[in-house]
């Protein structure tokens, strides 16, 4: 009886919690696409344009990004993981919410095209982007960018058309932090992965990619 008992009090204990682990989770709030043109328009419209294309080559194109990956820099920016006086003080005001609202709206935008202009490095820029360079062990970045430039959401972010001019700049961020910058602060430390491709690429190589990249659609 009391072996009877207390398997009849241990299934009492344990149904409640079965019970919890079959309901579905809570639904994770959508974006408010309202607020986040709002925000957008207030915060980030006079560098990254009105609808998320960039007039200066200066400051990315953000229409047509994929929105973890906006939101990701977004925290890394407020945190100082990504480090940008400019951005880190936009960001420092924005509740995640702000972020995702945001993120969500500008993403939704088309990116405009953009075009190569550097004739001469478009072969060179085409050959790494797609084949990297297997003597030096550099990757191609159309393998976590894809070929087209469409990146992988949340993973990667989309490349495509995006100014040479500011490729050109995060990739030597990168190489910066990757040469120089181990356990520092230096240069673009939020990704290893970039970080390490970089590292192997000299200017010129870093110049051809960006322009291609640039003409991609």
């Amino acid at each position: 009886m009391k072996l009877i008992a207390s398997l009849l009090i241990a299934a009492a204990l344990v149904a409640p919690a079965l019970s919890y682990a079959n309901e579905p989770a809570a639904p994770v709030a959508k974006a408010d696409l309202a607020k986040g043109e709002a925000t957008y328009t207030a915060v980030c419209a006079s560098c990254h344009g009105a609808d998320g294309n960039s007039g200066s080559p200066a400051y990315p194109k953000l229409a047509q990004q994929h929105p973890d990956y906006l939101v990701k820099q977004l925290q890394e920016f407020k945190s100082g993981k990504r480090a940008n006086a400019i951005m880190s003080g936009m960001a420092a005001g924005l509740s995640d919410a702000d972020m995702k609202n945001v993120a969500a709206w500008v993403g939704s935008k088309v990116s405009k095209p953009n075009f190569a202009k550097e004739k001469d490095l478009v072969v060179l820029g085409e050959r790494i982007y797609r084949g990297g360079v297997a003597e030096r062990q550099i990757a191609a970045c159309a393998g976590c960018h894809n070929p087209t430039g469409a990146g992988i959401p949340a993973q990667y972010p989309r490349l495509a058309g995006q100014h040479a001019d500011y490729t050109v700049a995060q990739l030597t961020a990168f190489r910066e932090h990757g040469t120089k910058g181990a356990g520092q602060n230096v240069g673009r430390g939020n990704s290893a992965q970039m970080s390490g491709v970089a590292a192997k690429l000299n200017d010129r190589e870093i110049k051809a990619v960006a322009d291609y990249v640039a003409g991609l659609r």
